[in-house]
């Protein structure tokens, strides 16, 4: 029998071994750019100031979808097959209106997503078909199960209005106003794309195995459920709220202080791209100012830019998107658990556009470990362990 031997391995010899993955280049990709240098962001070709600035979220989803901007007829018909895709299956609202009302809200939506897949019997014929669909059902699935966990009645969905309005009106059973809809809007555009994160390659790596965009889907919003992906706004928005119930003996900046001291993570800071400001976090930095003095929240603005002076005195390290929108959210009324909801209805675009690019050039993605175990160990008998 062959002798038990450890594993003899020199990592120098393997430079190429990056925890994390980190500038690992796997993939060649049209739909965006980021710049953590300069600070710069870009959908398939477009600056996000320039989308920010003149875009809707319909339009952003055509243009990830198809790498160019829609021609006005275009943007109608894909406006319009959203909108006529909106409703949800009746098993699928069944399961919401049953499932555990104290349940994470992204758990629900992981399964809600999954379920489509028996409504939609070629799932690898018209990926764009496919791609609309469940960009168009996913905020139905989270307005309908923030309803029901309520005892509310599911308000269906509207056949007109963006995206943006009709995700309000179902959530709080009203129009929403002319601002609050630009707002909405204007956040699931900034969220839309962001590159090769953890859960847009879950997206491809599922896409590469040659199944459905259902699962890939699936697949990418369980990996922005965890907290060090899509979470970090609900956290930076607990964080606040506790300054908010003992406001005479909370200072934020000794709060982040004495985090620091402990060498605790201060959620909504640092990014493992950018070395400079977020340009998301600026344009969302404008939006939380302007909606915390129209709502009544001034102090979480206040708050929000003593932390963000502290951290750049202490540590010189700038916010992230999680950190400004979280108060964004919070001022429309959004609760707090369904933060990572919105994010997911927004990333959408960037996954199913991501499919789309990967199916159309497809390799399997399949990576190698190094194994670091022993090697010939004697077998033990069960009686003997």
């Amino acid at each position: 029998m062959s002798e038990s031997v450890k594993t003899d391995i020199d990592l120098n010899e393997y430079p190429h071994i990056n925890r994390g993955l980190e500038g690992i280049v796997a993939f060649s990709s049209n739909k965006s750019s980021i710049d953590g240098q300069k600070g710069e962001l870009i959908y398939s070709g477009y600056n996000i100031e320039t989308l920010a600035e003149n875009s809707s979220f319909e339009e952003v989803c055509f243009l990830l979808w198809n790498d160019r901007l829609p021609s006005q007829e275009e943007l109608e018909e894909v406006t319009k097959k959203l909108q006529q895709h909106r409703s949800l299956p009746d098993p699928v609202k069944d399961y919401i209106r049953n499932t555990d009302k104290e349940g994470n809200p992204m758990t629900v939506l992981r399964s809600a997503v999954s379920m489509l897949e028996d409504y939609y019997e070629d799932q690898n014929g018209e990926l764009l078909d496919n791609a609309i669909a469940i960009a168009a059902k996913m905020p139905t699935i989270v307005a309908a199960f923030d309803r029901a966990r309520k005892d509310q009645e599911i308000i269906e969905p509207l056949t007109d209005h963006s995206m943006a309005h009709n995700f309000l009106y179902m959530l709080n059973g009203e129009h929403p106003g002319e601002q609050a809809s630009k707002t909405m809007d204007l956040a699931l555009i900034l969220h839309a794309e962001h590159g090769m994160n953890a859960s847009t390659f879950t997206c491809r790596t599922i896409c590469s195995t040659e199944s459905d965009m259902f699962s890939a889907v699936t697949g990418a919003i369980g990996a922005l459920k965890g907290p060090l992906h899509g979470g970090a706004n609900q956290e930076v928005m607990k964080m606040l709220l506790n300054f908010d119930e003992d406001p005479e003996h909370a200072d934020p900046a000794d709060f982040v202080k004495s985090k620091l001291e402990r060498k605790e993570k201060v959620m909504g800071f640092g990014h493992r791209v950018y070395k400079v400001l977020d340009p998301r976090a600026v344009l969302l930095r404008q939006m939380a100012e302007d909606l915390s003095k129209e709502t009544g929240h001034e102090n979480l603005y206040e708050w929000s830019q003593t932390i963000v002076q502290t951290m750049h005195e202490e540590k010189d390290i700038d916010p992230n998107v999680d950190f400004y929108s979280a108060t964004v959210y919070y001022s429309m009324g959004i609760p707090i658990d369904m933060f990572t909801c919105i994010f997911a209805m927004s990333r959408v675009a960037g996954w199913t556009g991501h499919y789309i690019e990967q199916a159309e050039n497809n390799r399997l993605i399949r990576p190698r470990a190094l194994y670091m175990g022993e090697k010939n160990k004697a077998w033990t008998s069960i009686e003997e362990r």
